[in-house]
């Protein structure tokens, strides 16, 4: 290797029996020698993360209005870049997606901060959520709804694991709402959690209304150490987070 650098008509080194040293012309060229080294290195790793991504898998814990609202855009247009990668999502609540990133069953998930203890977290959205009423309720003209005048009507719950927005404001107001069923279900969380985007979609009788106080939500993306996540993984996290403008 040295050879064929001296073949730029510069010697490099003194050699003798009993030390090899640079030559003031090889002392000037080390630091361009160690750039280039360096990027080569960078190179090798940028290939090995190609490489990588080609049949890379990406798990990910997400909730029913993340996986309808924001994931099939963003991994349409991941996949238009890596066509090869794979998703495999994990439908649950705030609580089991915190627990499948820490036992590693997901390498990454949608989860609101309040909730994680011993993670790394980058906040993606606040949002605010709606109260959701049959057209012919009384209260459906209104433009907004106070949740003193709701607390006693029926109330459907989300299941949401030990932390629940919308319980956490009727309580600091002190209210305790009456609550009739509390559910599980993908498309009644749509419905109930993403009511003004689902409603554009679906021709149910219904009216969707911001609330007094307000109920909002932070949505962070969650994980236990980036440095060792998945290549792939790595690489959707960075396109979330520079498409984060384009997320309802």
């Amino acid at each position: 290797m040295i050879r064929s650098l001296e073949e730029l008509s510069i010697k490099l080194l003194y050699r003798s029996r009993v030390e090899v040293k640079l030559t003031r012309e090889g002392v000037k060229l080390y630091p361009f020698l160690e750039r280039t080294i360096l990027q080569f290195h960078a190179m090798q790793e940028k290939v090995n993360e190609i490489k990588g991504l080609e049949t890379g898998v990406i798990r990910i814990g997400t909730i029913s209005s993340v996986t309808c609202h924001w994931l099939p855009q963003l991994m349409k247009e991941f996949q238009q870049l890596y066509p090869k990668v794979q998703f495999l999502l994990h439908q649950g609540d705030y609580t089991s997606i915190q627990e499948w990133i820490k036992i590693g069953a997901v390498d990454f998930g949608f989860v609101t901060p309040p909730v994680v203890s011993g993670l790394e977290t980058i906040t993606i959205k606040d949002g605010e959520m709606l109260a959701v009423l049959p057209k012919k309720h009384p209260m459906a003209s209104k433009d907004n709804i106070d949740l003193k005048d709701i607390a006693a009507e029926p109330f459907i719950l989300l299941e949401e694991g030990h932390y629940n927005e919308p319980l956490k404001v009727f309580r600091n107001q002190g209210l305790e709402p009456n609550i009739k069923y509390t559910l599980h279900d993908d498309y009644a969380i749509m419905i109930m959690v993403e009511a003004e985007l689902v409603l554009q979609r679906t021709n149910f009788n219904l009216v969707a209304l911001p609330t007094e106080p307000a109920i909002t939500r932070t949505l962070a993306v969650e994980y236990k150490d980036k440095n060792s996540l998945p290549i792939a993984s790595k690489y959707f996290i960075d396109f979330i987070i520079s498409n984060i403008h384009k997320l309802p």
